[in-house]
């Protein structure tokens, strides 16, 4: 499976909950109206605009909120709590980001990025993985001029491909070799980065995410699981030469073309073997030439010393 060609890595270490695309989008009609604002911090929300009146909910950070009335050092709001849940009541007005506020995206990302990083740390705070998700969709969702919409929203959907795949590969479908016959990780979010921006190296690494979902579950020794891969990942360095993934799509492809060598040759098929080292060199050669300063240049470059050494790469032969 491919790894994250993003820089920055998500180690989801908590909870695996899926979120569907309703849970970050307006339910009541009030939250089609109003100036939006979301939560930086975890807030109580009351009855009334005092402490001591009763607590209607716990308000998680980036959830979305549309402001009914304020007074003083508070806001009445109602927010929209997922699975079709709205409440109404009071909030103090603090850690709270308006959609008015000239900084709020670079507020509501920073914020997403904590989050993010807490959520990579082995004893992180519980949900912040999906506070992460939360709050950088919002900077998309309350600011899509800003410079930073087009990261935030790629980020939020990369974040919701990792919950997803979690729960996806846990299942004993994701053994299956072909594809069709597992459920794959929702597109939606990466196809709406890759519409939304299009030409940005947002949109190319939403792309590859999608090859994902045409890989085989396991290979059982069959040869068109290789073939087919190799394929898929050539095809996107070529459509996507200046993706930040490009290099690895390259070295990929090369090493399912390294992978069948050694398939091929058990088969007694030995002008397709002598064809996919042929190919596997030149892919390799490709990664090697054209992204000199990417780790997966050398990696490339050991791949490419083994097969022109006719040293397998697949499977548990040892000369």
């Amino acid at each position: 499976m491919p790894v994250s060609a993003c820089p920055r890595i998500v180690v989801v270490t908590l909870t695996f909950l899926f979120l569907s695309c309703s849970a970050l989008l307006p339910y009541s009609t009030a939250l089609a109206t109003g100036e939006h604002g979301a939560l930086v911090r975890v807030a109580n929300m009351y009855l009334s605009p005092d402490t001591n009146s009763a607590k209607l909910a716990e308000i998680d950070r980036g959830r979305e909120l549309v402001v009914l009335d304020s007074t003083h050092d508070w806001v009445h709001v109602e927010a929209f709590l997922g699975e079709e849940k709205t409440v109404s009541g009071w909030i103090l007005d603090r850690g709270f980001v308006r959609s008015s506020n000239p900084e709020g995206d670079k507020i509501l990302f920073g914020a997403g990025a904590d989050s993010e990083d807490e959520a990579s740390r082995r004893h992180g705070r519980k949900g912040a993985d999906q506070d992460a998700l939360r709050l950088y969709y919002r900077v998309y969702d309350f600011f899509p001029s800003s410079p930073l919409a087009g990261e935030a929203l790629y980020r939020a959907a990369d974040i919701r491909w990792q919950l997803e795949r979690a729960d996806v590969m846990s299942r004993p479908s994701a053994r299956e070799r072909d594809p069709i016959m597992r459920e794959g990780m929702n597109e939606e979010w990466m196809k709406q980065v890759m519409k939304k921006f299009p030409g940005t190296k947002w949109a190319d690494l939403a792309a590859f995410h999608l090859i994902e979902n045409k890989l085989c579950g396991e290979w059982q020794g069959s040869e068109k699981c290789p073939e087919k891969e190799a394929e898929h990942y050539e095809k996107y360095a070529t459509e996507h030469p200046q993706s930040p993934a490009a290099a690895q799509a390259l070295y990929l492809a090369a090493s399912r073309q390294a992978a069948l060598i050694d398939m091929y040759k058990s088969d007694e098929q030995k002008k397709k073997a002598d064809a996919a080292k042929t190919k596997a060199i030149a892919l390799a050669q490709k990664a090697v030439q054209q992204y000199p300063q990417s780790d997966w240049s050398t990696r490339a470059q050991a791949l490419m010393f083994l097969v022109q050494q006719d040293v397998p790469t697949y499977g548990n032969a040892v000369e």
